[in-house]
């Protein structure tokens, strides 16, 4: 049976051709040179074959320095604790820069990453990062703020709705949680200027659940990225907190890509796979475009797989423009 040329680029994008060669471990540091002008694409998919005995989603995602859910994702009908050896998992390493202002912090909530753009450098970083749980009290807002502090060894004072939920489950926190290997927050937090302070991105002393929705409304980042953040960013970098589930980008080379991610439940029973993701003037015109084909946009939209999709090609592309 003939498949059809965009369902073809579509299957070459989620799979593997077997001439593909398998990754080789990555720098920690997940830094990329900025596209050139009017492209928002960076990075380069990963390949990794899983050996016996080669631990959990969560193991390989810290290897890769990319988030857990980030890799489940990418990597659907996987078994998360126990992938099945010789399986090759795809590593999403590939993303389109958020639509905003390249200054300062960019965190997507949607896709559960950071993106720092450091000044008079023509780069990125991009960071995992873990984010409030789904409830009232602990979700992470969206925001425009800035970085008021920072401190090293930094004790924890939980506020009262931390005390009061962790209390409901039997545990009782001491009024200030010193610093060292108990602390939560590992060993080192840059705090927040919006909501009187109460927001910070930090360490952690567990090494389960970056790229998930396990805090209590803080960013979470894995060790050596928080502790890179701290020595670098100033006091003053801007912070701008978005939760933008879908992302879309004219390319100057004429490929419409998409790249969509679950978004985030706002209720215990929600299914982030099929909730519904409404799109905004700009996008809904990005998928009527005659160069997009709606079938494949809307497979896209259906599959999550957080990563950039090809969903059309113009052969004589214009000028890019915002999405």
């Amino acid at each position: 049976m003939m498949v059809p040329a965009r369902l073809s680029r579509w299957l070459s994008g989620l799979t593997l051709c077997a001439a593909m060669a398998l990754s080789a471990l990555p720098a920690s540091a997940n830094t990329y040179p900025l596209p050139a002008s009017g492209s928002r694409l960076v990075g380069e998919n990963l390949y990794h074959q899983v050996e016996p005995g080669g631990g959990s989603l969560e193991e390989i995602a810290r290897k890769y320095n990319v988030g857990f859910l980030a890799l489940m994702q990418a990597n659907p009908g996987v078994d998360p604790w126990v992938p099945r050896p010789g399986s090759i998992l795809t590593i999403p390493r590939q993303v389109l820069l958020p639509d905003e202002p390249r200054k300062g912090i960019v965190i997507n909530l949607a896709e559960l990453r950071l993106y720092y753009y450091p000044p008079g450098k023509n780069e990125v970083v991009i960071y995992p990062i873990g984010i409030g749980q789904l409830d009232g009290n602990t979700v992470t807002p969206t925001m425009k703020t800035v970085v008021s502090q920072k401190r090293a060894n930094p004790t924890w004072t939980p506020t009262a709705n931390i005390r009061a939920r962790y209390k409901a489950k039997g545990i009782e926190l001491p009024a200030v949680v010193p610093a060292g290997p108990d602390n939560p927050m590992g060993h080192h937090a840059i705090r927040l200027a919006a909501y009187g302070g109460v927001y910070l991105l930090h360490g952690t002393n567990a090494d389960f659940g970056i790229g998930m929705r396990v805090s209590s409304g803080c960013i979470r980042l894995r060790d050596n990225d928080i502790k890179w953040l701290f020595n670098t960013l100033p006091v003053g970098t801007p912070v701008n907190i978005i939760n933008t589930p879908i992302k879309a980008s004219l390319e100057p080379d004429g490929r419409h890509l998409v790249e969509v991610h679950q978004p985030l439940s706002k209720r215990l029973e929600d299914d982030p796979q099929t909730l519904p993701i409404p799109l905004n003037s700009a996008m809904k015109a990005f998928r009527d475009s005659p160069v997009t084909e709606r079938a494949v946009f809307d497979k896209a939209l259906n599959i999550r797989s957080g990563m950039p999709i090809e969903v059309g090609h113009d052969m004589q592309p214009t000028q890019p423009h915002k999405i």
